[in-house]
């Protein structure tokens, strides 16, 4: 695959095309609909087009919606959609009494400020290093949880599967906002630190306080949804421009076709409240 890559991006210089490395449209973001043609340089002639159409090269399941079209998402099925509930206690707040509260409280509080510095007013791509970050305590979560019940022959009473569910919830609100922001070079370096610091960090609290774990993403979604708060003000005083939802999202909330940029942070700060709830 590696291979592949490397021989299309060659083949594009080579003829004078723009090809920026990061404006590549990774396989794993593509759509079941779309095919990517990469040269096969092993052919007789070199000018023979290979498709791939999956991450791994190979066709995925033909899955329909239920008016029957084809289904064009190989992140997520028809069956896991759903319409987010706005209905939700946006200011329900967890007063912190207790010693591990309080740690988790201003460790959250104590996290925010660099965020603010850094990225200012920018919560698109704000969005996406909350989103990158915020998608790991679930599968930290939920391994642990899953190793647990192996070592203890015992049931997880549905936790492994909330918690999994939550981190691809979350992933979800990336793959949506990668969409509509163009993060920089030094933006996505970022997310790989701080994901790998932030996870190796949640493992070890994990282990030491599940308690402490979950109380720590409890006040980050709280600071979370503040953030959404704040998305959607600038949004209505047309700092930032209210594009048309992306296509993804629209299917993955059951949004109406003409929904818009506000209509999504609404959904997704809907299921930071819920997290919040959960944890």
């Amino acid at each position: 695959t590696a291979g592949r890559l490397f021989s299309a991006v060659k083949g594009a210089a080579a003829e004078g095309e723009k090809f920026p490395v990061m404006g590549v449209r990774w396989r794993s973001s593509l759509t079941l609909g779309e095919k990517e043609e990469v040269n096969n340089k092993n052919s007789e002639d070199g000018g023979n087009k290979e498709v791939v159409a999956s991450y791994w090269g190979i066709k995925g399941e033909e899955v329909k919606k239920e008016d029957g079209t084809p289904w064009k998402w190989n992140c997520f099925r028809p069956w896991e959609t759903y319409q987010a509930d706005l209905t939700i206690d946006l200011k329900k707040h967890h007063v912190p009494t207790t010693f591990l509260d309080k740690l988790a409280y201003w460790t959250v509080k104590s996290l925010r400020f660099p965020t603010d510095v850094f990225f200012q007013r920018r919560y698109g791509c704000r969005a996406m290093m909350l989103e990158a970050v915020a998608a790991v305590p679930g599968m930290v979560g939920g391994m642990l949880l899953h190793c647990k019940s192996l070592r203890r022959f015992e049931h997880s009473g549905g936790w492994i599967k909330t918690l999994l569910d939550e981190a691809e919830n979350e992933r979800m609100h990336l793959m949506t906002f990668m969409e509509v922001s163009q993060p920089r070079w030094y933006e996505r370096a970022l997310v790989f630190t701080v994901q790998g610091v932030f996870f190796n960090a949640y493992f070890l609290a994990y282990l030491a306080s599940p308690k402490l774990a979950h109380r720590v993403v409890g006040y980050l979604e709280e600071e979370a949804i503040h953030s959404y708060t704040e998305f959607l003000k600038e949004l209505d005083k047309g700092t930032i421009e209210n594009v048309p939802a992306p296509a993804i999202a629209i299917d993955y909330w059951r949004l109406p076709a003409d929904s818009t940029l506000r209509d999504v942070v609404m959904v997704v700060r809907a299921d930071e409240a819920h997290h919040r709830d959960v944890n």
